[in-house]
């Protein structure tokens, strides 16, 4: 979300002196995306910030994807995915593309380590838990229900005060942010919009740690994972400013748009990205056209995957679908409501479903880490009941 904020101490001027109690200088670091013609901010360090002590390669980060088959519904139960570790160890990829990965985390304790991410932005999901995400533009809290948005080479770690949590995570190549068509010419949320800038949650807390010694920071560029270690904290900060930080915001404050027939999934948008969007599906009260449907139609988005990750309460139009679950169905299918779905929800006032839906604009492919939790027969559910 593209708005000015700023924390902390900074100059009266961009690129001037800057000095420390003793007299020495911080040193001054635009961050900014597309060279310098996107999204900036400007941070000033108490260490300079190129100083690494050690360098090491950790791997491939290469997600190995398994061959899709003949084409079909599917659906995976992430429910029995096994707890532990922090919330990057955790994380399971279960499909993706050249354009985003889609993944599963179950942390059960907080990261000792720092860690970066240079070749793309992520939105991590809070299905369950609470904690700190802390990263050189101060601290933010989250607990269920919040997107944690974070852009391209923030430096965080995650540090959890439940006993464990649950994350559905988006990671993209280009940038995540709301729709267009909810934004003026100058940036700002219109009238429309389902949220306005008063439910972004920026960093609250702004921490400079001066300490000295051996800290890790992990670094994920060009596939591949890096481990750098400094002698001096990495959230050494003093001040920044600008347009390019991470930020939080609560499915819950996402205001459903609702008609007096069936709306279309576009109204359930939530962030936009180059090759796919986000959606939120909340409760909401359903049409209100005396002869209205509540179920979705029967549709084919020719040129569209859609995944949902199912979160809470009772999601009307799919059968056999619990909390947890994925389904994806993919281009070239049509799906909607499974048999008596429709029928059932004729008369229905409202749903107290939440979901996050991800529709991408290039086909997906199934990673094999999700292959061992598919829900086997899922194409099958449609042919229950009497067939018509």
């Amino acid at each position: 979300m593209a708005y000015y904020h700023r924390m902390g101490q900074i100059p009266h001027k961009r690129h001037t002196q800057f000095r420390k109690p003793d007299g020495k200088l911080y040193r001054e670091e635009v961050m900014g995306l597309e060279g310098f013609s996107g999204i900036q901010s400007i941070l000033y360090h108490h260490f300079l910030p190129p100083r690494i002590v050690e360098t090491e390669y950790l791997g491939d980060a290469k997600v190995e994807y398994l061959p899709y088959g003949a084409i079909r519904h599917r659906a995976f139960q992430t429910k029995t995915f096994e707890a532990g570790g922090d919330a990057l160890s955790s994380r399971k990829v279960l499909m993706g593309n050249s354009d985003v990965t889609l993944s599963v985390a179950r942390p059960t304790g907080s990261m000792e380590y720092f860690y970066r991410n240079a070749q793309a932005f992520e939105v991590w999901y809070t299905h369950e838990g609470e904690g700190v995400l802390e990263t050189q533009f101060g601290n933010l809290s989250f607990s269920g229900g919040d997107y944690l948005v974070i852009p391209f080479g923030t430096t965080w770690r995650m540090k959890l005060h439940s006993p464990q949590a649950r994350f559905f995570v988006i990671e993209s190549g280009s940038q995540i942010v709301p729709p267009r068509r909810y934004r003026n010419e100058y940036g700002q949320l219109l009238e429309h919009a389902p949220y306005c800038e008063r439910d972004f949650r920026a960093p609250e807390e702004l921490i400079t740690h001066t300490e000295k010694g051996e800290f890790e920071v992990r670094v994920k560029v060009r596939d591949g994972l890096s481990r750098h270690v400094l002698d001096h904290h990495p959230l050494d900060v003093v001040g920044w400013d600008g347009y390019l930080f991470p930020y939080a915001f609560s499915i819950h404050d996402f205001e459903p748009i609702t008609g007096r027939i069936h709306q279309p999934p576009p109204v359930h948008q939530t962030f936009q990205a180059d090759a796919f969007v986000v959606c939120s599906f909340v409760p909401r009260l359903f049409d209100y056209h005396p002869q209205g449907i509540p179920a979705p139609y029967n549709h084919s988005n020719v040129n569209s995957d859609e995944v949902i990750y199912y979160c809470d309460g009772n999601f009307m139009s799919r059968k056999g679908i619990d909390r947890y679950d994925l389904t994806l169905h993919p281009s070239g299918l049509p799906h909607g409501p499974q048999p008596g779905a429709t029928e059932a929800s004729i008369g229905a006032k409202e749903t107290l479903e939440l979901a996050v839906m991800v529709d991408t604009f290039r086909p997906l492919e199934i990673a094999r880490d999700a292959i061992d939790f598919e829900k086997t027969g899922y194409q099958n559910s449609w042919m229950e009941g009497d067939g018509e």
